[in-house]
């Protein structure tokens, strides 16, 4: 089950992009019978996540909570966890693909779909401290955004 809540000012969005990004990421582990909830917020909420769980006090992109690691990782095994995406930032970070500065993305959607993708993989286990799981994380992202359909 795929549960996204959109509390952010951005009432537009349309939140099919995270569902499918999410059912995607899912499917290519075999693990569609898992439960991800997805927060869809500004800057300032994220910041104070950020802020709580990370001891960072300034707002990012994407939070992932993952509910299969810990002392009661056993609890749900299909519970695996939630996400929290701040979608002032993604607009920020699609503005600057547009402008050439980057080269991951070039709308809201794109930028949404893949923080989406990047936050269930860390959920899935995944993680970037060294280069070789970076490598290993970012193939598999690019490889689940390109099985998407975003505008």
């Amino acid at each position: 089950m795929i549960r996204v809540t959109n509390t952010s000012s951005n009432t537009t969005f349309d939140v099919e992009v995270v569902y499918s990004a999410v059912r995607a990421t899912l499917k290519a582990h075999d693990a569609e019978a898992c439960e991800v909830s997805v927060l869809l917020t500004n800057d300032n909420d994220i910041r104070n996540l950020n802020r709580d769980y990370r001891k960072i006090d300034e707002p990012t992109d994407v939070l992932a909570f993952a509910m299969r690691e810990g002392e009661d990782n056993s609890l749900n095994p299909n519970l695996l966890g939630d996400l929290v995406i701040s979608l002032e930032t993604a607009a920020r970070q699609a503005a600057t693909a547009n402008e050439g500065l980057s080269v991951t993305s070039s709308s809201i959607e794109t930028e949404v779909a893949m923080l989406t993708i990047h936050g269930a993989l860390h959920l899935l286990g995944y993680d970037h401290q060294t280069q070789d799981e970076a490598t290993t994380m970012f193939e598999k992202q690019k490889a689940i955004f390109c099985l998407l359909q975003v505008p």
